[in-house]
């Protein structure tokens, strides 16, 4: 259906003949002295040829006029209604980029893959089923940063979660960091709830803040925080001396983990393998479920530029006609 944005500016279609009928309409005497009162004695064909040369530009002009009112009146056409999801929630997922993460002790459809290929698989399942949540993206190593801001666009927020790569922040692990960044940009967020996912594979050796202080602060916004420890706990090494076995999440700093989903109120997860992985994630659906307020929009789509395109087409035609004119009276 066609819409109006301003549709009171239909009042402006009678204005030029407001502005006429309020012009004075005197006569200069120099035009007076030569008007001849008989004009009709010298030929009726001359006459009608005269009128009807002054009645198709006024034509024209006012149908010019009618086209300009309707653009300005922005017509818009309005599409079906889209029903758009709503949960009131902030989510933020900060991911370690730090050297450690290219450990390879995953594996996805028997194929062994490192730790970061494996949390863009699972992490970008888990953001598609996150419809109605505001989205963010923290990439963190040795410093963080704010890959994605807030948004909707969770199609945005998976590619450049997959398009980030091992190395990008660093080689070391600045968790504090990273949860001091989450607090910043969700603080001053008016929601419901705001939710930190923090998954890392080490422990705090980078960054100014203490973990543990910034989960302080965490705590004082009222920002929720789950973490996820991810690595095996034991790989299959072979080399020239044979086969052994090693625990490739050593440096995992589990304690440091749980602290920080307890101040906050969150919950600790570890994951040693895809599957493990794939189940916190369904887990975290289940505690921070999308419930939603239905909402609708209308697309609109404007159309102003049609009747403007032939107001000025009509004004061009009104332009060339009279230059026409004077030239066959010349």
């Amino acid at each position: 259906m066609i819409h109006f944005e301003w549709p009171l500016l239909i009042l402006a279609l009678p204005l030029p003949l407001l502005i006429r009928w309020l012009l004075p309409t005197d006569i200069p005497a120099q035009q007076a002295a030569l008007k001849v009162p008989f004009l009709e004695d010298f030929g009726d064909g001359e006459t009608k040829s005269v009128s009807q040369q002054k009645q198709w530009p006024l034509l024209l002009a006012s149908l010019a006029w009618l086209f300009l009112v309707l653009a300005s009146m922005r017509p818009q056409w309005m599409g079906e209604p889209i029903e758009q999801a709503v949960s009131g929630r902030d989510l933020m997922l900060a991911v370690d980029l730090s050297g450690s993460m290219q450990e390879e002790d995953f594996i996805i459809k028997d194929r062994r893959v490192d730790r970061l290929t494996a949390t863009k698989k699972v992490a970008s399942e888990f953001i598609s089923r996150r419809a109605g949540d505001r989205i963010g993206l923290i990439l963190f190593g040795t410093k963080a940063y704010l890959q994605t801001p807030l948004t909707f666009d969770r199609a945005t927020v998976i590619t450049l979660l997959n398009e980030s790569f091992l190395g990008l922040a660093g080689e070391n692990t600045a968790i504090g960091d990273a949860i001091g960044l989450a607090v910043k940009r969700l603080k001053k967020q008016k929601t419901e709830s705001r939710v930190l996912i923090l998954l890392t594979d080490g422990a705090n050796t980078a960054g100014e803040v203490t973990p543990l202080k910034a989960a302080e602060l965490a705590a004082a916004n009222h920002l929720k925080i789950y973490t996820i420890g991810i690595g095996a706990d034991e790989m299959i090494v072979r080399s020239f001396f044979g086969s052994r076995k090693v625990n490739p999440s050593r440096d995992l700093d589990e304690t440091t983990l749980k602290a920080i989903a307890d101040k906050t109120g969150g919950r600790y997860f570890r994951a040693r393998n895809t599957q493990e992985l794939n189940k916190i994630y369904k887990l975290l659906d289940e505690l921070e479920p999308v419930e939603k307020d239905k909402q609708y929009f209308r697309p609109k789509t404007e159309l102003y530029q049609w009747p403007l395109a032939f107001a000025l087409l009509l004004a061009g035609i009104i332009s060339i006609g009279r230059m026409n004119w004077r030239g066959l009276g010349a």
